[in-house]
């Protein structure tokens, strides 16, 4: 699918509560650093998590469905709030119907951001399917917001953007960011 029409994407962002986002080429670059005692590291961006910031200051509901399972994933998503983490995952497909079920949510309600193959039944399930620009070419076809930045290069904020401007919120939460003329 192509991307939405802007009638078509305020649609699919109106009922959005739930950002569900995959972690690995999504909230980071992809890259995975392991040092000689196997400690895993990743890069975030910090754009992203003001993006989330913003999205639960407007009284909104996040969550990740991971793949692979690490210790830094825990902890940047308890630092950024984020609501519902599950990793280790060979099926994000169940694990995605299983929370909708844990949250009370219908898949209409879901915005999803996924950048690979174990990506695509969730992507295909939610409301609003998103992906970054470096997003495998399976997962672009199956999008509806493609971002211009990569994964881990603030992908998550444009989605995030993109959907609480579609809802009319964005302006009033970067309110308190304006400074007024000097």
């Amino acid at each position: 699918m192509a991307q939405a029409t802007l009638a078509e994407l305020a649609a699919r962002c109106s009922g959005i509560e739930l950002l569900a986002l995959d972690v690995d080429g999504v909230l980071t670059d992809g890259v995975i650093e392991l040092d000689d005692d196997g400690v895993e590291s990743k890069h975030f961006h910090v754009r992203d998590g003001l993006g989330l910031a913003l999205w639960h200051r407007a009284g909104k509901r996040s969550a990740i469905l991971s793949g692979r399972a690490a210790e830094v994933v825990r902890r940047r998503a308890e630092e950024l709030k984020i609501g519902h983490v599950a990793q280790g995952l060979a099926d994000k497909g169940e694990a995605f119907r299983a929370m909708l079920g844990e949250l009370g949510l219908d898949a209409r309600q879901v915005c999803y951001v996924g950048d690979d193959l174990i990506d695509l039944p969730v992507l295909r399930a939610a409301g609003l399917a998103a992906c970054p620009a470096d997003a495998v070419a399976e997962v672009r076809q199956s999008a509806q917001v493609i971002t211009e930045a990569p994964g881990g290069r603030g992908a998550v904020r444009e989605v995030v953007e993109t959907i609480l401007r579609a809802q009319g919120l964005w302006h009033n939460l970067c309110e308190p960011f304006r400074v007024p003329a000097m």
